[in-house]
């Protein structure tokens, strides 16, 4: 019978598991928000080739900008709020969350 291979990060702590799944869904999330972003600006630039719309790109360019730094804020509330975790090491919450932006 085969063997069952063996995953490391199921030795690690609780801590360092919350914070690998947060990193994890933030760096997936972050891409599945870029595709639609994407898929959203190539639709308004056909329809601006179409004369159906106008684009002001000063007003696209804040919009892209202010979303940016919400998502930095997001990001580093997530990691503060890691490193206060009760039940494990601050360190291993932060790590487990900066393996998880690695893998994710």
């Amino acid at each position: 019978m085969d063997k069952i291979p063996e995953l490391p990060w199921l030795e690690m702590g609780t801590g360092f598991l919350v914070g690998l799944a947060v990193g994890y869904f933030l760096k997936k999330s972050f891409k599945i928000l870029l595709a639609l972003l994407g898929v959203g600006i190539i639709l308004i630039f056909v329809l601006e080739s179409q004369k159906v719309v106008s684009i002001n790109e000063e007003g696209l360019a804040h919009t892209v900008a202010a979303g940016t730094e919400e998502f930095k804020h997001f990001a580093g509330f997530l990691k503060e709020r890691l490193s206060r975790l009760s039940f494990a090491g601050t360190g291993s919450g932060v790590a487990g969350f900066f393996a998880g932006l690695k893998m994710g």
